[in-house]
């Protein structure tokens, strides 16, 4: 296939971001591995936890990545140059913040998560341990967003792509020499990723300064607090942070629901979600050339370009959801016996893996429309699509659940993502299909 511009601008910043998000489940992964050798259960089982508190949470606040993205692309379009530095400024200033209050009610915040969460007695103290350390953590996390957000927008995925991999290899370094050679077991591990989270924004900080620096000149630090600039950015990230509180609604639905139904229909959802979650790290970075490329072009009112930009997407979406289903049709079941050597588990898997196929031509619209949207910071159509899908997916589980059961979930999924993009489509076609 020939690739033209658009393509290139495309693929630009794609493919470094599809490094990225593969990465990042590594920082989990890689504490699990070392306390899996070192420890017993328990430990593994209250660092499973305590990742899952925090990956609910920050992902809560991811609104910090997207809202600094959209905005950045559009101004950078609008050649807004002033107006680039203060979106930084505002981003990591509502970062530390939020860190800040992350901090002052973390016990609170643990109390309600081990509640819904419901640990055994034995890992509920442990889960505690490491989650009281990680939560320093906070400030780095949270402002590493508004880097990465800002340096998405800046048309940069290269950056977001290094820092991933330098917070990994500190991670795997510094665990490996507080639990192996420190002894500290469980808070070497917690250590060690705290250790990693600020090396990551530092080294974010540094690259801000290399290939950024002369940017200093336009920023004005008395235009940070400007009343009605401050009143859109909490506005479109208002509605991004409501647009998440319906999309943890619904994964937790679907995750209870199935742990409702025993051991083994629990074991083989979070199997079957790997393959969703390997297709969304691919899409993810097609959605991020959205923000960036058709922000910027969205902030230079630049029609022609937006619309070949948008139809290039959608094309790159098709094909990547084509060959993902083929590959899963073909080779899902070997994947999975990748993951799990428990027999119940693959033949209980068999039953509902048709579902796991029709993922990415089901959720391949809605990545894409995603991505446009958080470019031309159209955050109240994100939240009213998202809002629609979440009332068809609850929709569905109530009528179909009593004579479905795991069945009316993944069709309740499957609906759910083509009711993304469809709403989104239609919004799109109404009140948005202008530059």
């Amino acid at each position: 296939m020939k690739l033209n511009q658009r393509d290139r601008q495309i693929l630009a910043i794609a493919l470094p971001s599809i490094v990225s998000n593969i990465t990042v489940p590594l920082l989990g992964l890689v504490d699990v591995a070392i306390m899996g050798h070192v420890g017993d259960a328990v430990y593994i089982g209250a660092i499973a936890v305590g990742s899952m508190i925090f990956n609910l949470v920050y992902w809560i606040f991811g609104f910090l990545r997207m809202g600094t993205s959209g905005m950045t692309s559009q101004a950078l379009g609008r050649r807004d140059l002033p107006e680039v530095t203060l979106l930084l400024a505002r981003s990591l200033a509502v970062a530390g913040g939020v860190a800040l209050l992350l901090l002052l009610f973390s016990k609170p915040l643990l109390a309600l998560m081990l509640l819904l969460i419901k640990p055994t007695p034995d890992v509920a103290p442990l889960a505690a341990r490491y989650f009281h350390i990680c939560v320093w953590g906070a400030p780095a996390v949270l402002g590493l967003y508004g880097l990465m957000g800002w340096f998405i927008g800046m048309q940069n995925t290269r950056a977001p792509m290094l820092i991933s991999i330098m917070q990994n290899v500190v991670n795997i370094a510094a665990s490996l020499a507080l639990v192996v050679f420190g002894g500290l077991r469980l808070e070497g591990v917690a250590a060690g990723t705290v250790i990693a989270q600020y090396a990551g924004f530092l080294i974010g900080l540094s690259l801000l300064v290399r290939h950024y620096g002369r940017l200093r000149k336009y920023f004005r630090a008395a235009d940070v607090p400007d009343r009605r600039s401050v009143a859109r950015f909490f506005t479109v990230n208002r509605d991004i942070f409501l647009r998440t509180l319906c999309l943890v609604a619904v994964n937790l639905y679907f995750t209870s629901a199935g742990a409702r139904q025993g051991a083994v229909i629990l074991a083989v959802n979070t199997l079957l979600l790997q393959l969703y979650l390997l297709f969304s790290y691919v899409m993810d970075g097609f959605a991020y050339a959205g923000e960036a490329v058709c922000g910027r072009y969205y902030g230079a009112r630049n029609r022609g370009a937006f619309a070949a930009t948008l139809r290039r997407l959608f094309m790159w979406g098709w094909a990547m959801a084509a060959l993902f289903t083929a590959v899963y049709a073909v080779g899902g079941t070997p994947f999975l016996r990748l993951l799990t050597t428990d027999e119940a588990v693959i033949r209980a898997a068999s039953e509902y893996f048709p579902w796991a196929v029709a993922i990415p031509a089901a959720g391949v619209a809605a990545f894409v429309w995603d991505g446009v949207f958080i470019g031309m910071t159209a955050t109240r159509a994100m939240l009213l699509s998202l809002v629609v899908a979440a009332a068809s997916f609850f929709s569905v589980c109530a009528a179909f659940y009593a004579q479905l059961g795991n069945h009316a979930l993944w069709l309740a999924m499957t609906v759910y993502m083509v009711m993304r993009g469809l709403a989104q489509t239609v919004i799109y076609r109404l009140r948005h299909n202008k530059v």
